[in-house]
């Protein structure tokens, strides 16, 4: 019998539902492979299509044009928003907030493609926690570029809603954990101008940036946005 191409790495229980993390080798491409997180059978992420969690990071920086930074993500998935981050030499340290202690786990034991070189960069911590509720709560510490890729988009929260953090009240709480110059940085897969419209009553400087990629396993283009505001 051939051997699948296909293999489960992990699949869990979660407090938003059965989470599984999966690799496959790509029938087109012998030799290459691709991890992929579902959520209640809910395609999550991949580590194929990559563009814009990258970008949410690399956008931030574009803005801020500090040193020495000190960089709060919200949601670990594959680690690519993070890694983006530590690419460069400006970031001092990066705090990863997960929600998901099952997605941490998959973190620690090397299941997840950037595991080891993430875990090798001594600015990384990764920690669990709900970073709304961190967020909503009064700032301990700050930062200088918080960046939040957890909900599908502001109007359709992954798993459950998440309080008042789209909302005026919300994002002003937020802000108080951001530095001077700080930004705010919130990835969606869909363009939402009413979330703009918030940002931009609390925020002086808002931009809206999509970002338009073809994905190359199915032929189709997809477009994600991304939301930044500077303190």
């Amino acid at each position: 019998m051939k051997p699948s191409n296909f293999e489960i790495l992990a699949c869990e229980d979660t407090p938003l539902g059965l989470a599984c993390l999966r690799r496959r080798e790509l029938l087109s491409r012998p030799g290459v492979f691709v991890t992929e997180m579902t959520l209640n059978h809910e395609f999550v992420m991949s580590s194929h299509v990559t563009t814009s969690e990258r970008a949410l990071a690399r956008r931030a920086l574009e803005v801020h044009q500090g040193s020495a930074l000190r960089v709060l993500v919200g949601g670990l998935g594959l680690g690519y928003t993070a890694q983006e981050a530590l690419v460069s030499d400006r970031v001092a340290q990066v705090e990863v907030v997960e929600y998901l202690p099952q997605v941490i786990g998959w973190f620690d034991q090397g299941l997840v493609p950037l595991a080891d070189e993430l875990k090798a960069d001594s600015r990384l911590t990764v920690v669990a926690g709900d970073i709304y509720r961190r967020l909503a709560a009064p700032a301990e510490q700050i930062h200088d570029l918080i960046l939040i890729d957890v909900d599908h988009s502001p109007v359709e929260p992954l798993g459950h809603p998440h309080g008042s953090f789209y909302t005026d009240a919300g994002l002003g709480r937020a802000k108080d954990h951001l530095a001077d110059a700080g930004v705010l940085a919130v990835w969606s897969y869909d363009h939402d101008p009413p979330f703009a419209d918030t940002l931009r009553r609390v925020f002086p400087d808002v931009r809206v940036h999509p970002i338009t990629v073809v994905n190359d396993l199915v032929q189709e283009e997809q477009t994600d946005w991304l939301f930044l505001a500077r303190k």
